[in-house]
């Protein structure tokens, strides 16, 4: 079994939306280990309501912030402190989707960022892009960083507008395979959650 951590290149990005098609296409568990603000309407929630087999198990959270702020800053607001020791995977016979808060840099205390999560919890990442007037320079930071962590990235995939040279340039400069591409959806359901994921090569 296989299980993904699924991070972007920023806020914003698309990595629920992604998310949930992965997990649909997968038929895998879903995780997100830290929820910070939109507690009523959490990335746990919509991903539930975007997919459609019976499969899927949503894990609940380890910290739930009741702030939509960076998670250190959300936490210490909550009077708490994101114990990254206390963040263990959910056991599982299945694949598990795993979605991170932010990019790679997003700091959950005083020391640690996203990208020791990633790193601690051992899992392979989908890098989520998206193309607009310096992407490729924020695409090719997110997997220089990886790289220099020693993370193993299954691939990218890009969310919203194409743009073919910028992904051709991202590709070719950071050998990095491109898994799929996610288009802009005026109507997002289980339906199109589901379209979208038969031309994700995972």
């Amino acid at each position: 079994m296989a299980t993904y951590f699924i991070t972007g290149i920023g806020t914003g990005i698309g990595k629920t939306i992604t998310s949930a098609v992965l997990t649909e296409k997968l038929k895998a568990d879903y995780w997100k280990p830290i929820q910070s603000g939109d507690l009523e309407s959490s990335d746990s929630l919509t991903v539930k309501n975007l997919i459609s087999n019976k499969k899927t198990v949503i894990h609940p959270e380890s910290y739930r912030l009741t702030q939509p702020l960076s998670p250190h800053l959300s936490a210490r607001l909550d009077g708490i402190e994101i114990d990254l020791n206390k963040i263990k995977v959910p056991l599982t016979e299945n694949n598990l989707i795993i979605e991170g808060a932010g990019g790679l840099m997003v700091p959950l205390n005083e020391t640690e960022l996203i990208i020791d999560l990633i790193k601690k919890l051992d899992a392979e990442v989908i890098l989520v892009s998206q193309n607009y007037l310096g992407s490729i320079n924020h695409t090719l930071l997110s997997i220089n960083l990886l790289k220099q962590y020693g993370v193993p990235v299954k691939g990218i995939i890009f969310n919203g507008d194409e743009n073919p040279e910028t992904e051709r340039y991202i590709r070719q400069y950071a050998k990095i395979n491109k898994l799929g591409h996610i288009p802009n959806l005026k109507l997002i359901n289980k339906e199109q959650v589901a379209a979208v994921g038969e031309n994700i090569l995972i």
